[in-house]
């Protein structure tokens, strides 16, 4: 298992992390709306985002996410959820299973805070 760094996951650090997701995720609702496909362009966005993260949270030395990792961030049956998302990042589905995985991960990140003090 791919341990978390902690001070990696500060409040602040989180928090711009989310704020973030927030900002795309609004762009990826607006494109659902609009149904005109821009979609995908968002959620590879959200996707890098979110894989970024936990790469960026993680004590390791890899440089690139790898799905045969278990990261400790990671949310439960998260790696199996986010292989849905990339498979088919265009549907309304996936939008919201990538929305909870970044939830999830944010309360995470705090759980993991309280703990590893």
């Amino acid at each position: 298992m791919i341990l978390v760094n902690t001070e990696a996951i500060s409040k602040e650090i989180v928090d711009r992390w989310y704020e973030e997701w927030e900002v795309i995720r609004e762009d990826i609702h607006n494109a659902h709306e609009r149904r005109d496909g821009s979609a995908i362009q968002f959620m590879q966005k959200g996707i890098e985002l979110f894989e970024g993260f936990l790469m960026n949270s993680s004590i390791t030395e890899d440089t690139v996410f790898s799905q045969q990792n278990v990261y400790e961030l990671m949310p439960i049956n998260g790696m199996e959820r986010l292989q849905f998302v990339k498979m088919r990042p265009g549907q309304y589905a996936c939008y919201r299973q990538l929305d909870e995985l970044f939830k999830e991960t944010k309360k995470r990140c705090a759980r993991l805070r309280v703990k590893k003090k």
